[in-house]
């Protein structure tokens, strides 16, 4: 009995017991992926696009104006006699304020100091800053994309919210000041 059962655990051994085959990786067609994704970006784009179109037409008396960006904006204060604009490195002082898409305040009234494209700042805004001069006021209007996009700002914008955002740009420091 205590051979019966030596040959059975040998054999089990011998033959009980594969070595481990390595997996064939599975077949994924991340093209279909990449187009769908592309596909429902542009329907959002398009989606926005046409909300922002409708505040325009709603709002005759303000004259905006279409960045080479993707973003619109208008003047409230503008500055005809400085030519004093922010380039890379310089100190920023200003105020701003962000609403959704239907005028709802997000965040009120703040100030901030920024170092041209040295620093953190969501790309519509940072594009934004460069076209003003210091004591204009400016109202943007932000598509998601130029804003906080897909992730929000993990905090009260959440995901593919278009913005506007006032912004009143006090003072430029330049980086060689």
């Amino acid at each position: 009995m205590k051979n019966l059962h030596t040959i059975i655990v040998v054999l089990f051994l011998c033959f009980g017991c594969k070595s481990p085959e390595a997996r064939l990786p599975e077949s994924v067609q991340s093209g279909s992926f990449l187009k769908e994704s592309a596909e429902r970006n542009i329907k959002l784009n398009e989606k926005e696009k046409s909300l922002i179109q409708e505040i325009i037409k709603n709002n005759p008396d303000k004259d905006y104006i279409a960045s080479e960006s993707g973003f619109w904006y208008y003047y409230n204060t503008k500055i005809e006699n400085d030519t004093l604009q922010p380039q890379f490195g310089d100190l920023v002082d200003f105020d701003y304020s962000v609403s959704d898409i239907n005028g709802y305040e997000i965040y009120g009234n703040a100030n901030r100091t920024y170092i041209m494209d040295k620093q953190e700042l969501f790309t519509g805004l940072r594009e934004g800053l460069k076209l003003m001069k210091p004591e204009e006021r400016v109202t943007f209007i932000f598509p998601s994309q130029k804003a906080y996009g897909y992730y929000g700002d993990e905090d009260k914008i959440g995901t593919n919210i278009p913005l506007i955002c006032e912004v009143t740009l006090n003072t430029i420091t330049q980086e060689n000041d």
